[in-house]
């Protein structure tokens, strides 16, 4: 029986590339353009791996995999991105991550990092260089890089990514189905505690961070 994928992009031609590359091999159940359906279509059709690029809008694919690791335990999550350096490869497996792919050598490697993450082995690829071979086939979460504003809580990474993304305080309230109160809550809380003054700074805090792409 064929194992189950879940595959999150937010090109849709990429997502239609990956459908072709691996329905040989695999059932394509579903796809997500953004990692907030992404987590909502895990939940519903719970497939045996998720392949997901880091960077997505509405929640990126670091703070997507955290959460389905926490709801879906059981899930491999295997990233294929163009982000190569070792501080988003630390962060993708410090998430839960078993596979990291390059996206230019997605033809050559996915497939063999799904096997592995469904033999519960480990995947970097090579074009990452470094450690990549040290962290091939473990457990590579030692140091994880303080990245993707992992000091703040889910729901204030949520925010930040939504408001550095230009969302207006009516389009957040009605992304996570809170008031607006609590959108400006959330915020001017952030404000205060990350030491900035301006929507312009918050933006130039989620780009330093990983959250959203420059």
């Amino acid at each position: 029986m064929s194992k189950r994928l879940l595959l999150a992009d937010d090109h849709a031609l990429m997502l239609e590339g990956l459908t072709r590359l691996l329905a040989g091999e695999f059932e394509v159940v579903g796809t997500a353009s953004n990692g907030r359906i992404l987590v909502e279509e895990a939940k519903r059709l719970k497939p045996d791996v998720i392949v997901l690029d880091v960077g997505m809008p509405e929640m990126n694919g670091i703070e997507a995999a955290r959460r389905l690791a926490k709801v879906l335990p059981s899930v491999k999550i295997v990233f294929a991105t163009q982000q190569l350096s070792q501080a988003y490869i630390h962060a993708a497996f410090a998430a839960g991550a078993r596979g990291y792919v390059a996206k230019q050598s997605a033809t050559s490697e996915l497939v063999t990092a799904i096997r592995l993450a469904l033999a519960d082995r480990y995947y970097v690829t090579p074009l990452a260089g470094g450690e990549a071979a040290r962290l091939s086939n473990q457990h590579p979460t030692q140091n994880p890089a303080e990245m993707f504003g992992s000091k703040l809580t889910p729901r204030q990474r949520e925010v930040l990514q939504l408001v550095a993304e230009g969302k207006s305080t009516k389009e957040i309230s009605a992304a996570l189905n809170i008031s607006a109160k609590t959108v400006e809550f959330h915020r001017n809380s952030l404000m205060d505690e990350l030491g900035l003054r301006s929507i312009a700074e918050l933006t130039r805090y989620a780009v330093s961070q990983g959250i959203i792409s420059a």
